[in-house]
């Protein structure tokens, strides 16, 4: 199969699963195809599928990620020892473990292509991502608390592992236990990566999306949580801050600024 064949039989596969889409017409022209696909498995239920399905849809999400640029830990420098900022796509990053910021059920966005990082990485990794948080959350009994976080396989990602972790949600202004959550989140993800002898984690803007978390504030509490877990526990894990917005990283540049030494070493 090439890549058309293998992205026609999983349209095909997911249609045949959903009784009042089965007559739906598949469109001809690739980016529509991709955006059907990726609609099909963001509302896709977790369930059993066919391990025909699966060896499928491996092939083709891999297709796809060696379409794109890989960036991997080693191409970057440390602004600070141990401490890396990086601006890009999370799902192209190589390294130990990257975090999503989900939600309490766990299980990932079903909002059809919406661009939130859980709706991204459930996409790119596979429906076996949903499945495993799935079954965590069986097994749990109850939705995911904030401030903790899950680890799961990343299967289709370029990454390691995934670290899920549930942000506060700001009301109206932010509180003290909101601040405390937050960095619940970053210590949680650093315990459980250490834990699973993780040895780079890339962390995106917890919160700071649909959660209402003001940037500002949540770019301190993380990069105070992360100093303060390297220097307590004499880490030596790498820790990539991943920004998406300008808005992003120009605050982690203000608050990081730039670590003569480490400048020197990367250099």
């Amino acid at each position: 199969m090439n890549q058309e064949e293998r992205r026609r039989f999983l349209i095909e596969e997911l249609l045949r699963e959903r009784l009042s889409c089965r007559r739906q017409e598949i469109p001809a022209d690739t980016d529509r195809q991709k955006v059907l696909l990726r609609s099909l498995m963001n509302v896709r239920h977790p369930g059993a599928i066919s391990q025909r399905f699966l060896e499928v849809q491996d092939a083709y999400l891999q297709g796809e990620l060696a379409a794109k640029k890989i960036t991997r830990l080693s191409e970057l420098s440390p602004l600070q020892n141990g401490i890396y900022l990086w601006r890009g796509d999370i799902t192209t990053l190589d390294c130990g473990a990257i975090v999503n910021a989900a939600n309490s059920g766990m299980t990932g966005c079903y909002q059809p292509c919406h661009n939130c990082i859980d709706n991204c990485i459930h996409t790119y990794a596979g429906v076996q991502l949903r499945l495993d948080c799935a079954r965590l959350m069986e097994a749990q009994g109850r939705e995911e608390p904030t401030g903790r976080a899950r680890l799961t396989r990343a299967y289709n990602l370029p990454c390691d592992y995934v670290l899920h972790t549930v942000g506060p949600i700001i009301q109206d202004r932010v509180r003290a236990e909101d601040r405390r959550l937050l960095a619940g989140c970053y210590r949680s993800c650093l315990e459980l990566a250490e834990a699973h002898g993780v040895e780079s984690i890339a962390f995106c803007c917890i919160s700071t999306g649909v959660f209402r978390f003001p940037n500002q504030a949540a770019a301190e509490i993380a990069v105070a949580t992360v100093r303060r877990y390297l220097a307590e526990h004499n880490s030596k894990m790498k820790v990539i801050f991943n920004v998406f917005k300008d808005k992003d990283r120009e605050i982690y540049e203000r608050m990081l600024g730039a670590d003569p030494a480490a400048k020197a070493g990367a250099g």
